[in-house]
This record gives C-alpha cells, structure tokens and sequence, in this order.
C-alpha cells in the first residue's frame, strides 16, 4: 500500500528538498506491537527507510506523517450520502481536481468539526436543531456537539441535505501531518527513523472512533509499505551541547521517544554526562516499552539509572511524579549539579503532576518555600534546562 498525495513522489532536486509540502515516500522496515499479551494498550514500534532522501534529523526532533483515512469511514460518507466515488471535486486553491473517493481518503480532514463548518452546513439544510444550534446563545451546546464527532455524525444528525458533493467538501479542511517524537538516533541508525506511537481507540456517541494516523500504522501500514514523512525540526528540545552534562528524562508510555533517541545518541558518542530516566505505564509485564533494550543501557552504563512507575500493579496507583518525590533528595542534588531537566508526554494531567513534584522536591530538598521553588524552576527553565515537550 502506498500512500500518496499530490505532489510527494520521490523527486528529489536541489530547490525541492523533501519537506511539509513534499513529503517523502518512506519505505517502513519494521512495524511491531511493543505490548505483551493482556495489555489494553497497543503501540507500535515503526522503523522507516530515509536512503535516498538527503533527511537528517537531531535528537529531540519530531517526524511529521500524512495520515490518509480510514476507508471504512470513507465508504460511510458515500454511502450516506449517495454520493458516486468517481465524480470529480475540486480541491486546494490551484483548483486541482481529484476522484471523491480520492479527495475523501487522502486530501480532506473527516474526524474533525468546527464551529465554522456547522455554521456553514446549515445553509444546506432546514434541519432544526442544525439551526438552533447554531444560535450564538448556543456556543457552548454548539462546542460541546463538535468535541468527539465527525462529518459522519454531523451528515446523518441534520439532513436532509440540499448540497453537492462538492458543497459538503468545500467547507473541509485539508489533512494535517500528525506529528510524532523521533524515536532513534540516525548516528546509531544512519538512513532511518523509529518513531513510538499509541493507536488511539475509543467508543464515543455509539460510534467507535480512530485516531487517523495512528490506528493507520496500527492496522493498515505494513512492512514495505511507504508513509508520506518530513523532518520537524524542534529547537526547543534537545540535548545538553556538553555530552559531560547530566541529564534527567521523565517520559512514561509514548512519552519515551525522545529519551530512546537521546540515550541512543549519548551511547554512540560515549558521553561522560549521567543519565537518569523515569518510565511509567499501566503493567510492567506487558507495558515496559522497549525493556530488554533500556536494561541492557543501563547494564553498560550508558543508562546510570532506571525508575519505573507501573499505575495498575498496586492497590496504590504510582506514577512517575511518585518516583520523583521518593528519590528528591538525589534528584536535587542532580539539579544543583547542573543536570538537565526533560519532560515528554501527555499535557493535561502528567506534565502539570510532574511539575508540581518538581517544585516540590526543591521546596523540600533546597530548603526553600513553595514561592522560592517556583522561582528557582523559573531560573532552570530561563537557562534552558527545564525542557517539556508535551501534547
């Protein structure tokens, strides 16, 4: 299976380097489930070919991939809709034209709705409710209708429609790369790139729902297939310029993608600097995320410590945060010595818990009051030494 767009075959001159608007065809190497058996999670391990592509990336850098969407979604809509797959709609602003079925699977964002395309839609139909909520009295029925629903919904909910195939597509938005955290080094893997990614799945209005890219490497993207790839660069994550420096990395599930790539660079160049990793996940039988690899570090040294945190394994739930605070002292005494500070996963609640903790490990430790703690992360975040790279 290839995924292409328009415009991103491998024709690679010297003004058109591969990039966002020109992705490279990236063959996938490798595709493998890292969860064991009776794991309710399910990520996968991706290694991708970047021969012939002139791309390199650093540590700490993401890779963008054009998703295209679930066919199963894409035969819904137009059978919903009666539409036929062949027709021709035009697409982009140069008015380049594509088959439906095409402009459905691989140009137009389906799982997302906005407030602008409600509003658009309902010029469409005389559904109701379609234009009662609409209403600006309704903003916040009008945000909460949009959150977990997609055109499907939206098409079967407010009909019946007296548009086009070409009017309903109109008010889309064109697919957006995902971007995911490098999982490698290239100077331990030259010509390829590892990314870690959680298929995401879960039922929502009586309909199960997919995460467009990463239930498209999950269930669609096999060995020798290719993905549409482009380097992002990310100047705000990266390792320490000194390999001496210490650094701290507290990266539990998906979030140990960078950390991989960090230790992978720091194991090829033999840097002197320690390092400490915090990994946490729901079981450690079947959620330890590349294991035997972390240990084997951490036997050679390379890793100088390891603390896992695994939630579901105790009658107490124990995250990363909780390993922090238990080991504080020693923590401390790493960011008084100059460690760097890196923190990679989910925003909503692990990031802000992990911050919290840091704060209070050097309330503690140092001494200080809540106030002064948070000034001193200040000063580490103002010398670049508190990194977050969370979404």
């Amino acid at each position: 299976m290839q995924l292409i767009l328009e415009n991103t075959k491998n024709t690679k001159s010297d003004n058109q380097p591969f990039s966002r608007t020109n992705p490279f065809q990236a063959k996938v190497l490798k595709n493998i489930n890292l969860n064991g058996s009776g794991s309710s999670k399910e990520t996968r391990h991706i290694e991708l070919s970047l021969k012939g592509s002139g791309l390199s990336y650093n540590p700490g850098d993401a890779l963008g991939v054009v998703p295209a969407n679930d066919p199963e979604l894409v035969a819904a809509l137009l059978e919903e809709m009666a539409w036929d797959e062949e027709a021709e709609v035009t697409v982009g602003k140069q008015g380049e034209t594509l088959s439906l079925k095409e402009a459905l699977t691989s140009y137009f964002e389906l799982t997302l709705l906005s407030k602008k395309i409600l509003q658009q839609a309902a010029t469409f139909t005389e559904n109701e409710d379609l234009q009662k909520l609409i209403l600006v009295e309704n903003a916040a029925q009008l945000k909460e209708y949009c959150y977990g629903r997609d055109l499907l919904d939206m098409l079967r909910d407010f009909g019946p429609w007296k548009a086009s195939a070409q009017d309903i597509v109109s008010l889309l938005r064109k697919m957006t790369p995902r971007l995911y955290s490098i999982a490698s080094s290239i100077a331990a893997n030259p010509e390829e790139v590892h990314l870690t990614i959680g298929a995401v799945r879960y039922t929502s209005h009586g309909r199960e729902r997919k995460g467009v890219c990463s239930v498209l490497c999950a269930e669609r993207v096999q060995e020798g297939d290719t993905l549409p790839v482009f380097v992002q660069a990310n100047k705000h994550f990266h390792l320490p310029e000194s390999g001496d420096t210490d650094i701290i990395m507290v990266g539990p599930g998906t979030g140990i993608a960078p950390f991989r790539s960090f230790i992978q660079e720091r194991a090829v160049n033999k840097a002197a600097g320690r390092t400490w990793l915090f990994f946490g996940d729901q079981h450690a039988a079947s959620d330890f995320l590349y294991q035997a690899e972390l240990e084997t570090y951490q036997k050679d040294g390379v890793l100088t410590k390891l603390d896992t945190a695994f939630s579901r394994d105790s009658d107490q739930k124990v995250y990363v945060q909780h390993k922090m605070l238990e080991h504080g002292k020693e923590l401390f005494d790493w960011l008084e010595k100059g460690a760097y500070f890196f923190v990679c996963g989910d925003k909503e609640h692990m990031a802000k818990d992990v911050n919290d903790a840091l704060i209070t490990v050097i309330e503690k430790e140092g001494a200080f009051d809540r106030e002064a703690a948070e000034a001193y992360l200040k000063e580490l975040q103002k010398q670049g030494r508190y990194l977050r790279d969370v979404y």
